[in-house]
């Protein structure tokens, strides 16, 4: 370890608390902090550069194979004070932000892409990068954020899918653009005017659109939709959780190309 830290007070202690807290210190600094083992290996596996590692030898008496800048050893109370969560292994690290713009996107001829608009709750689009990771989809695209990519509830709920699966953020309008540019088709996901999902065909390159729960898509989108597709719905409920519609259509989409 290069250095120690037991104070509470110290400076490194509060920038982390505050990159974890504070969307705003996230984007001004361009630095996030990953927590646990499993999404460290990840993050670092995928090329992010780690900046500092902070290890508590109480709860990670054996060093990560993690390359870092700097590395610390913290008391307890020091890694309880900056640790988000409970149970993350003893390791916490400050990673160097990237840039997620379409332009850095790579997309096969046959992609499959998830779309999301205005998606607000950060353990949803967790989830979501979970199933995009599990049905080997290309790309997520998050249209019109209301959440930060870096929210450290995001990085739980994917459980370092974010750092497996290429993620861009962008405009409404400037998506559809990008899809259309690229030839691939827009399934949009809603009740109205909608086919059973299962009767698109997806083997071909395709964007699966999901809007919020609450108010489902924009009018740009459904106008911009080659198809309006719908999970039926046999109860009295008239909506899934996003993250269930998504992982539905995503693995339909799996089916059909293995078929």
């Amino acid at each position: 370890m290069e250095h120690e830290i037991t104070s509470l007070q110290n400076a490194l202690v509060k920038r982390v608390v505050m990159l974890q807290q504070k969307s705003a210190a996230r984007r001004r600094e361009g630095r996030f902090v990953v927590e646990g083992l499993r999404e460290l290996e990840h993050c670092a596996a995928a090329g992010y550069a780690v900046e500092s590692l902070f290890l508590c030898p109480d709860i990670c008496p054996t060093p990560p194979a993690i390359a870092a800048r700097q590395t610390y050893c913290v008391s307890r109370p020091v890694y309880e004070k900056m640790a988000y969560r409970d149970s993350t292994e003893g390791v916490v690290a400050v990673v160097e932000a990237r840039s997620h713009s379409l332009s850095d996107l790579s997309l096969k001829e046959d992609a499959l892409v998830v779309v999301l608009e205005s998606v607000e709750k950060p353990g949803n689009l967790g989830a979501i990068l979970r199933s995009a990771d599990a049905a080997g989809a290309d790309a997520v695209i998050v249209s019109d954020a209301l959440t930060d990519l870096y929210n450290p509830n995001l990085i739980r709920a994917s459980i370092g899918a974010l750092f497996s699966v290429q993620t861009a953020v962008a405009p409404t309008d400037e998506t559809i653009a990008f899809l259309k540019a690229h030839n691939i088709q827009i399934l949009t996901a809603q009740l109205q005017d909608s086919l059973p999902y299962y009767a698109s065909n997806m083997k071909r390159a395709t964007a699966l659109v999901m809007g919020t729960e609450s108010t489902g898509l924009s009018q740009a989108w459904r106008h911009a939709a080659d198809a309006h597709i719908r999970i039926p719905m046999l109860g009295r409920l008239d909506s899934l959780n996003v993250s269930v519609s998504t992982a539905i259509l995503l693995f339909e989409a799996v089916r059909q190309r293995q078929a």
